[in-house]
């Protein structure tokens, strides 16, 4: 894939702040519910090694030699395989499974880094998702990860494409210990 078009399509939280995410050729990435893999592609692109995970992984365009990834529904209560394996980086983005944040905390490195971006309520009086299970509260992000450091944090109207969109971002540092 083209590189432009990667960042292009990434994020800009990731391509915005990209000074404080340390990505290099030994940087372990998590994508977690990665859909399309356009944010951990476009880190691979800059030499991490990606682990994507989904349960349907046929939106995922062909992995660099530097990825790998999982076929898994994080929604079934099954523990996930890489529970044991350590990330410097983990990216959410618009996806929201309450139950995954502890898993999250214990994934990640001391001094690692959560990149998480996802609906907030206000977003249902504008479209979708309307469903409560799938939106922040109010700073639950930030109270979520209080006992990490915050690099980053927004909540508001993002906007997407020609409408409004209402999403909490976060970056923050887990603790050395």
């Amino acid at each position: 894939m083209e590189k432009k078009r990667l960042k292009d399509s990434a994020s800009e939280l990731l391509t915005n702040n990209l000074n404080l995410l340390n990505i290099n050729s030994r940087a372990q990435v998590l994508d977690l519910a990665c859909g399309s893999g356009r944010n951990g592609l476009w880190l691979a692109e800059l030499g991490a090694q990606v682990t994507f995970i989904d349960r349907d992984l046929s939106h995922l365009s062909k992995l660099p030699t530097n990825c790998h990834s999982v076929k898994f529904d994080l929604e079934t209560g099954k523990k996930l395989s890489l529970a044991q394996q350590k990330f410097d980086l983990v990216i959410v983005f618009n996806y929201l499974h309450r139950p995954l944040f502890e898993p999250i905390r214990q994934m990640l490195k001391p001094s690692g880094l959560i990149v998480y971006e996802t609906f907030i309520t206000t977003q249902a009086e504008y479209g979708r998702p309307k469903n409560p299970d799938f939106l922040l509260r109010e700073n639950e992000l930030l109270d979520e990860f209080s006992d990490f450091a915050t690099l980053h944090y927004f909540q508001g109207n993002v906007g997407c494409e020609d409408a409004p969109c209402f999403k909490a971002q976060l970056i923050a540092q887990k603790p050395i210990n």
